[in-house]
């Protein structure tokens, strides 16, 4: 393991010590476009997962990006920031994410104006989110299941189905891993989603 890796991982494991349980931490490793690790997983990655980096050029001054925001599975807003990694060389090795679920801040409106940091860009960065399909299908899947008051952790297999339908029908479900990563959303297995898709088209 490279000191840079080493690190990088410490400081993955170090940030949710700190700041608790509402922090999650995950380390994108740019060589292998993976996920290389997380630490308090809450967004339903593993890792192992894509990166969904692998296009991203970072620009040389590019360090710190944000705070910034993106919702989560559940509908929650996640105030973030971005640790771009550099080896000796320069070049962009790894980025360190942590994400802090803002659902306790928001139940107390008038504290969080007190509590809240800098303000956060109007835009989430490009370089970050132009292949986050994870954000994309976040999004899809916690706006559906507003639209209808429903809950994404108590579908039942009718109104799962008219998700997935709607997934399907959207090109949503076209990525690699995105049935499996939907599948997690939903509290099922990937060969459950399966069986839904193969349902819906007879």
């Amino acid at each position: 393991m490279s000191d840079l890796l080493a690190t990088a991982k410490a400081l993955a494991q170090a940030v949710p010590l700190l700041f608790g349980n509402r922090v999650e931490v995950v380390l994108h490793d740019l060589e292998t476009e993976t996920i290389g690790c997380i630490e308090n997983p809450f967004s339903q990655r593993k890792p192992g997962d894509p990166s969904n980096m692998q296009e991203t050029d970072f620009r040389p001054g590019d360090t710190v990006i944000g705070p910034y925001e993106k919702v989560n599975w559940d509908g929650s807003i996640l105030r973030s920031i971005s640790v771009v990694l550099r080896d000796d060389a320069g070049k962009a090795r790894y980025v360190l994410c942590i994400n802090h679920d803002q659902a306790d801040l928001q139940q107390l409106n008038q504290l969080v104006r007190n509590l809240q940091p800098t303000q956060i860009a109007g835009v989430q960065p490009d370089s970050l989110f132009r292949n986050d399909w994870h954000e994309r299908l976040n999004v899809f899947v916690s706006d559906w299941c507003a639209h209808r008051d429903l809950r994404i952790d108590a579908l039942d297999r009718s109104t799962r189905r008219a998700l997935v339908g709607s997934l399907q029908d959207s090109n949503a479900l076209a990525g690699r891993h995105a049935a499996a990563y939907v599948a997690r959303l939903l509290g099922v297995s990937r060969a459950t989603i399966y069986n839904d898709l193969r349902a819906i088209a007879e």
